[in-house]
C-alpha cells in the first residue's frame, strides 16, 4: 500500500492541519523572479499547481478545519520570504491562517531538523528538502507514526504560533 498523497491527506482532516516552515528559500519559482524584477501582477493565478492548493485549503476550511502555518524566518528576509509574504493574501484569502516569527524570537524552542505537516494532532509529514530547497526526490514526504516525533513537532508549532506575528500585523523590513 502507498503512503497517501498531501491531497488525501488534508482532505480526510477532520479538525486540524498545522505547517512549520524553516527554510529561508525553497524551489525555484517563475513567479518569484518575475517578483524579483519589479512586477505585482498576481503570477500565481494560471499557475495551476498553486490554484490548486487554494482549492484543497477552501474545502478544507469550509469542512470546518482550520490549517495554520507558520515561518520561522532570518533577517533581513531573503527575497523568497518577502515573495512569500506578497504571495500569502491568497493563501489567507482560501482560509489560511498564517504567523511570522522572526528566527532570532525563536531561540529557546525546540525544533524538529525539517518542515512538518502535522494532522488532526496525529499524523506528521516530514518534508524534506535539498540545499536549494527544491523537494529531495522520491520519499521527499515521509509520514512518521514516532509519538516522540509528534509530540516534539506540536510542541514546536505550537511554541512558535504562540509569539509569531499574524500576517496582516506582519510587515517584512
Amino acid at each position: 500500500m502507498s503512503a497517501p498523497s498531501f491531497e488525501e491527506l488534508l482532505s480526510s482532516a477532520r479538525h486540524s492541519a498545522v505547517h512549520l516552515e524553516m527554510r529561508d528559500g525553497y524551489m525555484a519559482e517563475p513567479a518569484l523572479d518575475a517578483w524579483k524584477a519589479g512586477s505585482r501582477a498576481d503570477h500565481l493565478a494560471e499557475d495551476e499547481d498553486f490554484q490548486q492548493w487554494l482549492g484543497w485549503v477552501r474545502d478544507a476550511t469550509e469542512r470546518g478545519v482550520r490549517v495554520r502555518r507558520a515561518r520561522v524566518f532570518s533577517t533581513p528576509e531573503s527575497d523568497y520570504i518577502r515573495w512569500e509574504y506578497f504571495i500569502s493574501d491568497a493563501n489567507a484569502a482560501a482560509g489560511e491562517e498564517i504567523r511570522w516569527l522572526p528566527r532570532r524570537q525563536a531561540t529557546d524552542i525546540a525544533f524538529p531538523g525539517n518542515d512538518f505537516w502535522v494532522f488532526d494532532s496525529r499524523t506528521v509529514v516530514v518534508l524534506h528538502f535539498t540545499g536549494d530547497g527544491e523537494a529531495a526526490g522520491e520519499g521527499w514526504m515521509e509520514l512518521n507514526a514516532d509519538p516522540h516525533v509528534l509530540q516534539l513537532c506540536t510542541a514546536a508549532f505550537e511554541a512558535v504560533w504562540e509569539r509569531a506575528i499574524p500576517h496582516a500585523e506582519y510587515r517584512p523590513g
